[in-house]
């Protein structure tokens, strides 16, 4: 597997993180319920409908990208909607693991960690992938790993600076 074919790979996760910041709000995820500290489970910026909209649209990007560009040639066009699927889930899965984690330390919505803010989603997508497909760990390039890693960190920040820029995030991380 080439880094090209990582990326494609890896896309939907990347809309379906990116998605709540436009179609998310309403009811929160934990529907106000707190974790046995007495805080919230993953507070008010977790929502059903911003999980929703990230699994559908990162599902929807990674249809698309099946559908016109031929990459991993040895997994069929369902088993590439299934990895859609699987690592749109996983990018909003560790998304919330990381509000869950961040509620734990004691920081409020919306504050910064570093690297759990940008590459937890991207992990837990590639875990999810990794379980359904295990082969893409043999096919995987370490090198070309750690450079979705680093490329992940700075296309994060670049992208929620955008989104703030744009006033649909209140703060620039």
């Amino acid at each position: 597997m080439n880094f090209l074919e990582l990326l494609l790979l890896i896309l939907p996760a990347y809309v379906s993180n990116g998605a709540p910041v436009v179609f998310g709000g309403g009811k929160p995820f934990d529907f106000g319920a707190k974790f046995s500290d007495g805080r919230r489970v993953f507070g008010d910026s977790k929502t059903i409908r911003g999980f929703v909209s990230g699994v559908i649209a990162g599902t929807l990007a990674g249809m698309v990208v099946a559908s016109v560009v031929s990459f991993l040639p040895w997994l069929s066009f369902t088993d590439k909607l299934v990895l859609a699927f699987l690592t749109s889930l996983g990018a909003m899965a560790g998304d919330l693991l990381g509000s869950f984690a961040k509620r734990r330390l004691g920081l409020p919505p919306g504050s910064q960690y570093f690297l759990l803010d940008q590459l937890l989603f991207i992990i837990a997508a590639l875990v999810f992938a990794f379980a359904y497909a295990p082969r893409i760990v043999v096919e995987l390039n370490g090198w070309d790993a750690f450079a979705l890693l680093v490329l992940t960190y700075f296309l994060h920040l670049f992208f929620n600076w955008v989104a703030h820029r744009l006033k649909l995030k209140n703060v620039p991380w």
